[in-house]
């Protein structure tokens, strides 16, 4: 009795409402089942292996601890005796990490490697540009306990190519270089990038952050470089390191199946992406995307949904870590009007174009390049080649167009889109996660 009561024919409105729920939880089983099938770890810059946990200040690994054993340590140097846990130190030299390249010949692919130095080696490089070693020239980045080791990093002013050390020929690399190298389906290649980046990060801001935002006093290192406090006794401000957040979306035209890629100026020739731009203060994170995207393409945006974050320090020194939000917008309106301060070009791309620009860039290519790049640098022979010129088709033929790669968060918010299917833009977004649907 109780299915004829609820049959379609008695009350058609409830029936609509069961497959308005149906629909609803196959959308997010999907939406559930295809956001985990993507990796997040593949985010360039994310994953950092040695932020997983801070240890206690009691534990012989965390900042107090390791900072009070270099106290100790660093007047010895070099015939200090063998200490637990052990000291490596990555130094920076104008943001751009020490590195050696290894494995590359004629058949492979030459491999890129942080350049972890020991104590004695840092203070002689050091030395090499004027400054003594400190407790307070290094920051603590972090453990690996499984091998005994507490990471730092140190800023140095020396350029160029370093002396070898070790028997390894090494040089300072920009990070987007590496981040271009580093090959996205390695783990041990992310887990060096990752680590890299939070360590520029952080070098980055205490070279931005020598005096007080209150007071105008000066600034010194606290808690193994972990923050900064103001040495005006009237004032002593913390000053703990900034994240400048940014939302990048890929605006969608559910109607007709395409989406608005954007060109700045700054790009390589034939490069599109996704729009971005800077969260203002009091503002929320939907705001944020529908303000950005009419103000830089006259297109109003209505639903707006979640999709991933990634950590970014490849910007400008002055904003040393950028963390990008990315989302899909969905457009209400369709019509361009390019702000020219903003954007070079703004233009709808059938999902066919795009999936052709991310057929056709031959992402391994700019990879290898970039790090036949880096090996020659560590021998001493600058290389002046654009990598953007090897984005080009098989069959030589320049490709009309071309998306960021794999290490770039709009890779992956336009990819996601690319591989689902027509009508269906919402399953590779995670259920539960649309901001707003005004």
């Amino acid at each position: 009795m109780l299915a004829l009561f609820l049959s379609s024919s008695s009350y058609p409105a409830l029936s609509s409402l069961s497959r308005s729920v149906t629909l609803s939880l196959a959308r997010r089983r999907t939406l559930s089942a295809l956001t985990m099938s993507m990796n997040l770890r593949t985010h360039a810059f994310a994953g950092n292996p040695l932020k997983s946990k801070t240890p206690k200040s009691t534990d012989p690994f965390s900042p107090t601890s390791a900072y009070e054993s270099l106290k100790t340590l660093i007047p010895g140097i070099p015939n200090q005796p063998t200490v637990s846990p052990d000291f490596k130190v990555l130094p920076f030299s104008k943001g751009r990490p020490l590195v050696f390249s290894s494995g590359g010949d004629a058949s492979t692919t030459p491999i890129w490697h942080l350049g972890w130095i020991s104590l004695a080696d840092c203070k002689v490089l050091l030395a090499s540009c004027g400054v003594d070693l400190s407790e307070d020239s290094l920051v603590y980045l972090g453990p690996k306990v499984e091998e005994d080791l507490v990471y730092w990093a140190v800023d140095l002013s020396e350029d160029g190519v370093v002396s070898e050390l070790g028997g390894r020929k090494l040089c300072f690399v920009e990070l987007r270089t590496l981040m271009v190298a580093a090959d996205w389906t390695d783990q041990r290649a992310m887990d060096e990038l990752a680590i890299a980046g939070h360590a520029r990060a952080l070098l980055e801001w205490h070279n931005v952050s020598g005096f007080c935002g209150s007071c105008g006093g000066t600034t010194v290192p606290r808690e193994a470089g972990r923050r900064k406090q103001c040495t005006n006794e009237t004032c002593k401000k913390r000053v703990y390191p900034r994240v400048d957040p940014v939302v990048i979306m890929l605006v969608i035209d559910r109607e007709n199946d395409r989406a608005l890629l954007s060109r700045q100026s700054r790009y390589v020739p034939r490069m599109w992406s996704c729009l971005a731009g800077f969260i203002e203060p009091g503002e929320s994170l939907e705001e944020a995307v529908r303000r950005e995207t009419w103000e830089e393409t006259g297109i109003e945006v209505g639903e707006v949904v979640y999709h991933s974050s990634q950590p970014w320090p490849v910007g400008p020194s002055s904003m040393p870590c950028q963390l990008m939000l990315g989302f899909f917008a969905f457009a209400k309106t369709v019509d361009i009007t390019v702000d020219k301060e903003e954007l070079e070009d703004a233009q709808w791309h059938s999902r066919e174009d795009v999936k052709k620009a991310l057929a056709v860039a031959e992402y391994r290519k700019a990879q290898r390049t970039a790090a036949a790049k880096i090996e020659q640098m560590c021998k001493g022979v600058e290389r002046t080649q654009s990598l953007s010129t090897d984005f080009n088709l098989e069959s030589g033929e320049l490709a009309p167009m071309f998306i960021p790669g794999p290490f770039a968060i709009a890779h992956h918010l336009i990819s996601a889109w690319v591989d689902e299917a027509p009508g269906n833009v919402h399953s590779k977004q995670q259920a539960g996660v649309s901001l707003s649907s005004l």
